[in-house]
C-alpha cells in the first residue's frame, strides 16, 4: 500500500517515482544550444594540505592547540557532574596525545597514562610558554606565561 495524502479533505495515494527494487529513472539535463556548464570540480576545504600530520589553518581547536603542544607539561581542570566520590578534579601531566574528544596525558612521577574525555574539560594551565597557530594567519607563535616569577 501507499501511504495516504490529504488532499481538501479527499484521501488520494502518493505516487513514488519508482517501485521497490526498481532503480530511479536517471534524469535528463536539458540540452541548450550555445551554452556549456563546466564541470564541477571537487573543492578542497580551506586550509587543505597535503602534508600529513599538519593541521588545516583555520581549525584553532583545543585539540589542534595541544598537538602543537605535544611533549609538554600541563595542568588539566575537570568537573564530572553529579559525581558523589569528586565533582572536580585536576590531573598534570605530559601531552602525549589529542583528539576531538580526548586527551592523553603521562605523569612522569607515576608512569600512570590517563585518557581523558574533552566533555570534561573546563581549562588547561602551562608552567611554559605554548604554541599557538592563529586560525587565519597561519604563523605559529609562542605564548608566554606571564604569571611566572
Amino acid at each position: 500500500m501507499y501511504p495516504q495524502q490529504q488532499v481538501q479533505g479527499a484521501s488520494q495515494p502518493m505516487m513514488y517515482p519508482y517501485q521497490m527494487g526498481q532503480q530511479m529513472p536517471q534524469q535528463q539535463m536539458p540540452q541548450q544550444q550555445g551554452m556549456q556548464v563546466p564541470p564541477m570540480q571537487s573543492a578542497q576545504p580551506k586550509g587543505y594540505t597535503d602534508f600529513p600530520g599538519m593541521l588545516p589553518e583555520e581549525e584553532s581547536y583545543i585539540e589542534n592547540i595541544l598537538r602543537l603542544n605535544k611533549g609538554k607539561q600541563a595542568t588539566i581542570y575537570m568537573t564530572f557532574e553529579n559525581n558523589e566520590n569528586w565533582n572536580a578534579k585536576v590531573f598534570k601531566g605530559i601531552i602525549e596525545a589529542a583528539g576531538r574528544d580526548h586527551i592523553i596525558i603521562s605523569d612522569p612521577d607515576t608512569g600512570m597514562r590517563y585518557l581523558l574525555l574533552m566533555v570534561y574539560l573546563d581549562y588547561i594551565t602551562f608552567p611554559e610558554e605554548i604554541n599557538y597557530a592563529y586560525p587565519y594567519g597561519g604563523n605559529t607563535t609562542n605564548i608566554p606565561n606571564n604569571n611566572q616569577p
